[in-house]
């Protein structure tokens, strides 16, 4: 049987990244980010077997001049790989109440995507972009969305609605969809391998902490609640997002302190979090080496960091009901800060949690593992593969049509 492969594509408003892997194996033949889009810089960068290439792709390169690169100057040199690409996959934040789980592209799913996007203003419109500019240049693949919002489709009413008139859900769709579904996903169903059990006996805590940050639970393998809300604004204090605030804060923006409601939302998306707190940075390794320097600039921003996290995961012990079987740290800042970790946890004492801090300093650069001590609830670094789970959506419902 010849092999299969998945081109996966995870649009941002000026990026591109992409992969083509085996959906079976997990391994990646391809992988690449085209940044920059739209600027006079715009670049591209990939790796091939390994082997590692960059190019500049014209001033004010678009999402389609990056994918007709991938198709024409890396691809083209890799027939091999080209030939065996049966489906293309594409990351999509926000799915609201429309999209349950992964469809196949077609004109009502289009349309569905531009209905959702209010709930994702950063993220659905490069997607449904890039969608657009992919199915150009591969016309006769079945593309396939992927929802981010899809695994937090079983929170119950209780976990989503707002304390809102009942009207602004009923008539407009304003709930918490959370979103990082498809990475919360995918670390769960490797936790309840490393535990032993099915994933539908666990009862887990999944921290996906990166530039944006959530945190799930997970009762009995499902979302029962999750940090992130109508937008991936709400939550944990973020690289440049504010996470939760009073919403109070917003009106004396406006009405005492003269801001226009564009400042206010460029404020709390773009230029808050790490970036607000140290003034400095969003980038969470300049945040931890300024703090162990002294740095008060790194040092604020890491305790309110930290602090937050924390907060959310004692608070979702009240969700799973009795039963902590794991906790799971995953993302860019999850898999590879030992010391982000440490502090989370330093403020979780009465939940019993105590960090090996050997394996813990193990638990970096792609490495997978328990953190816990042997008298400790479980916590385990698990590396996230959204890529993965996009690709083997993508194949099990191109193969369901065929």
């Amino acid at each position: 049987m010849s092999e299969k492969l998945v081109l996966v594509l995870n649009c941002g408003s000026s990026s591109l990244k992409f992969a083509i892997l085996n959906p079976d194996s997990g391994e990646e033949k391809i992988t690449g980010l085209a940044e920059c889009l739209g600027l006079d810089d715009a670049r591209i960068g990939w790796k091939v077997h390994g082997e590692k290439s960059k190019a500049d792709l014209g001033a004010k390169a678009t999402h389609q001049e990056a994918i007709d690169f991938i198709v024409e100057k890396i691809l083209a040199k890799n027939p091999e790989l080209n030939e065996h690409i049966i489906a293309v996959g594409h990351r999509i934040v926000s799915g609201g109440e429309k999209f349950t789980q992964s469809v196949i592209v077609d004109d009502e799913v289009i349309k569905g995507l531009e209905e959702c996007s209010d709930f994702a203003p950063l993220h659905n419109p490069p997607a449904l972009v890039g969608i657009s500019a992919a199915m150009k240049s591969f016309p006769n693949l079945k593309h396939v969305t992927v929802f981010d919002t899809a695994f937090h489709q079983t929170m119950p009413r209780k976990a989503y609605l707002y304390g809102l008139p009942y009207k602004l859900y009923r008539d407009h769709g304003i709930r918490r969809y959370g979103a990082h579904g498809t990475s919360h996903r995918y670390v769960a169903n490797e936790a309840a391998k490393m535990l032993g059990k099915d994933l539908s006996e666990c009862n887990l805590i999944t921290a996906h902490l990166g530039n944006g940050a959530s945190i799930a639970a997970i009762k009995n393998g499902e979302c029962v609640d999750t940090s992130m809300g109508l937008t991936p604004l709400e939550g944990v204090v973020m690289g440049t997002r504010s996470g939760d605030i009073d919403p109070a804060i917003i009106f004396h923006l406006v009405n005492r302190l003269g801001y226009t409601l564009d400042e206010v939302d460029r404020m709390l998306t773009k230029e808050s979090g790490l970036l607000g707190l140290s003034e400095e940075s969003n980038d969470y390794r300049w945040v931890e080496e300024h703090s162990t320097a002294g740095d008060e600039r790194g040092a604020r921003a890491k305790d309110v960091f930290c602090y937050r996290i924390a907060k959310y995961i004692a608070s979702y012990t009240a969700a799973l009901e009795g039963r902590l079987d794991a906790i799971i740290f995953t993302g860019g800042i999850g898999e590879n800060s030992a010391p982000a970790r440490t502090r989370i946890v330093s403020h979780l004492g009465l939940l019993g949690l105590d960090i090996n801090q050997e394996e813990n300093a193990k638990a970096t650069l792609g490495a997978s593992g328990k953190i816990s001590t042997d008298d400790s609830p479980a916590m385990f670094v698990i590396p996230t593969n959204e890529e993965l789970v996009i690709a083997r959506d993508a194949t099990a419902l191109v193969e369901s049509k065929n």
